[in-house]
Order: C-alpha cells, then sequence, then structure tokens
C-alpha cells in the first residue's frame, strides 16, 4: 500500500510540473479487428482505415518539437496487438547495414519508432519495449526498473513482428508492430482490458537528437512508467 501511495504522489508530482500536459492528453484505443493481417502500413487499407489515433508532438517535457508530429493506431485480435506509427520527418538518420533477420542492439541509437507497454498495475516498473526503425529493423526488450537483474532485457523474445517503409516524396514513414498479446498480457485478450503505453519517437544524430513523447516523461528518458497512459481495447 504504501508503495502504491508513493507511485501516485509521483505520478501527481510530474502531472502537476508538466503543467497539466496529461490532462490535455486522451486515452488510446485499440480497435477490434475482424481478422489477423501482416505487413501492412497503409494508411486507406481496410484494415487501418477509420482507425483513431495518438499523436506525439511535444519532448519528455512537453515542450513541442515541430515536424515531427507522429501518429499513432491500434488495433486488435483475440492473438494479437496491433501499432502503425506514422512519422514525418526532416532528414532520416538511418544505421549503416541494417539487419532485417536479427535484433539490433542500441537501435534507440537511431530513427526508431518505440511503443512500452505493461499490464502490471501493481508493479508498474515491470513493462516490455518494443522498437522498429524506418528500415524495418527491430528490438525487444524486458524491463524491470525496480531491479534490473529481474528482467530478462534483450535475452526476451516476444516474437513480434515489423514491417517498414519510407514515403520520401511526403518525407513520412511508416511502421507496423505485429505483437503477440500473451507476450505483454497474461489475461486473454477482451474488449475493455486496459494496458500501460507510451510511444516514443527518437530521432537525429549525436548532437541533434531528438526525444518526442506521448505522454511527457518529465526527465530526459523514455523509461518513466509513472508517466505511462492508457491503451483500452474497443469493439
Amino acid at each position: 500500500m504504501a508503495e502504491i501511495r508513493r507511485t501516485a504522489i509521483f505520478a501527481l508530482s510530474c502531472l502537476l510540473s508538466l503543467g497539466g500536459c496529461w490532462a490535455a492528453s486522451q486515452d488510446a484505443e485499440s480497435k477490434r479487428a475482424p481478422a489477423d493481417v501482416f505487413a501492412d502500413t497503409a494508411l486507406d487499407s481496410e484494415f487501418w482505415r477509420g482507425v483513431p489515433g495518438v499523436f506525439a508532438t511535444g519532448d519528455t517535457h512537453g515542450v513541442a518539437v515541430p515536424g515531427y508530429k507522429m501518429e499513432v493506431r491500434s488495433r486488435w485480435t483475440p492473438d494479437n496487438l496491433y501499432f502503425l506509427f506514422i512519422c514525418p520527418y526532416e532528414n532520416l538518420y538511418l544505421k549503416p547495414n541494417p539487419s532485417r533477420t536479427t535484433e539490433t542492439f542500441s537501435l534507440w541509437d537511431w530513427d526508431v519508432a518505440e511503443v512500452f507497454i505493461g499490464s502490471d498495475f501493481k508493479d508498474i516498473r515491470k513493462y516490455k519495449e518494443f522498437e522498429v526503425s524506418p528500415q524495418g529493423e527491430w528490438i525487444d526488450l524486458d524491463i524491470d526498473r525496480g531491479d534490473p537483474r529481474n528482467g530478462l532485457g534483450g535475452k526476451w523474445n516476444s516474437g513480434f513482428e515489423v514491417s517498414a517503409r519510407v514515403d520520401s516524396n511526403a518525407r513520412v514513414w511508416y511502421a507496423f508492430m505485429k505483437i503477440p498479446y500473451s507476450s505483454v498480457d497474461s489475461r486473454p485478450a477482451a474488449a475493455e482490458n486496459i494496458l500501460r503505453v507510451n510511444f516514443f519517437l527518437s530521432v537525429g544524430p549525436p548532437g541533434k537528437h531528438k526525444l518526442v513523447a506521448w505522454r511527457p516523461t518529465g526527465q530526459p528518458t523514455f523509461h518513466v512508467p509513472e508517466a505511462f497512459g492508457v491503451l483500452k481495447l474497443v469493439d
């Protein structure tokens, strides 16, 4: 109980320090899909058309980052949780010699879209991290901020699938994630399930690196589980 109280107090202090940025952000929804798909990054596809999204527009302190308004849409089936990232860009900072068949450690040092997902509301410091680059590189991580020795880190394998494409004319890149639902939640996937999430975008080289967040963390890092928002599964 004391730990829950401390967490609540910290979250409230973050909210006040950010001048109400959280209150201005709506919770996210994941809309049920009729069937599973793979590698769908088309906004006008039957799978993604009309699905509402949320937007990451500011840095980790809630200050606007012009030119990097990332949209994130989500769907779910009994077996999988899906995300589509729509990422405007000015210039791409890409890792040379990308691998799309093996996990890329330190992918966060390059341009990358990320989602952090937690289902444990009693120990919010345990969550999963998923990343995908404009080149289709990927990494998934098991995180325990309370005791890093308990987390599997990069040794964990969720079995998720990704794809990505770059529209150089529109200066937008798209990324798709298909995450096995059982890898992020011990419950069966069902409407009204609530997950704890945050969405992030890392862009640019060292010295010009920018961090874009859906829910501001109040710190120069994404790893602040107290700042996660809510993703609700809906019909």
